[in-house]
């Protein structure tokens, strides 16, 4: 997959170093199919042609990139838009608006590239349904502040969510990422997605592979258990007795 990609900046400099910097991009490929110094001409741009992103700076003379963003969102289509600015503060007003990233300057062709991997799952999970296929909702994505950073992690990533004093593990099978939540509130927001396990756990659904019996290193009534293994990860986990029916029942036992 090809991105198309419109660059907005009011600097022709940043502008051609991003264009530079997209050509150097394999893994998606990028294409820069349009630029504009301002919101105005961006929007001349995406009513005359598709895009699948745009890269999108905040502070330009007129309507800036935050206001910009709001109004792409109204299009038909909206593209995808990863922001692009020397200002890092402006992040949490970035993903409000679901932004895919937000990357500040100078930018370095890693960190595009990374970038421009996110928007390429995007679009994947955003692409009309073939046939019968349902399509995944938009606003499925977990926001996690990490080392002064907002991040995006698509729940269909999620293995499991384990709550840790007063904070929630995310474990994806690359990652973990500590969310400022509560598993209750994650299960009301997300129901049916997420099977509770332990009192303290929950885990994906589509993730379950196994029930196994569990032997603890003590010998208390608790060293026999029982635990279920996830795709993609090898550590398994906890079922409580009072939730080993309910896992059961998700086998297919």
């Amino acid at each position: 997959m090809t991105l198309r990609v419109l660059i907005v900046d009011d600097e022709a400099l940043a502008r051609s170093r991003l264009r530079t910097l997209l050509g150097d991009c394999r893994q998606p490929q990028a294409l820069a199919a349009g630029e504009a110094a301002n919101a105005a001409q961006a929007l001349e741009w995406v009513q005359r042609q598709r895009f699948d992103l745009v890269l999108l700076d905040i502070h330009m003379p007129g309507a800036d990139g935050i206001q910009l963003a709001g109004a792409l969102r109204q299009l038909p289509e909206p593209p995808l838009v990863i922001f692009v600015t020397a200002h890092a503060e402006y992040a949490v007003n970035a993903f409000e608006l679901e932004a895919v990233d937000y990357l500040t300057k100078p930018v370095r062709l890693e960190r595009l590239q990374a970038a421009l991997q996110k928007a390429e799952r995007m679009a994947n999970l955003l692409r009309p349904p073939q046939g019968d296929e349902a399509p995944e909702p938009e606003s499925e994505w977990l926001l996690i502040a990490e080392r002064g950073s907002t991040i995006r992690v698509p729940l269909p990533e999620v293995l499991y969510l384990k709550a840790e004093l007063k904070y929630v593990t995310v474990r994806t099978a690359k990652a973990s990422h500590l969310l400022d939540g509560s598993l209750s509130q994650l299960e009301e927001k997300h129901p049916g997605r997420f099977l509770r396990i332990h009192r303290n756990a929950l885990v994906a659904r589509h993730a379950i592979r196994a029930l196994v019996r569990h032997h603890a290193d003590d010998e208390s009534e608790e060293s026999e258990s029982w635990a279920v293994r996830l795709a993609g990860i090898d550590e398994p986990l906890l079922v409580s007795r009072r939730q080993l029916p309910a896992v059961r029942e998700a086998l297919g036992e």
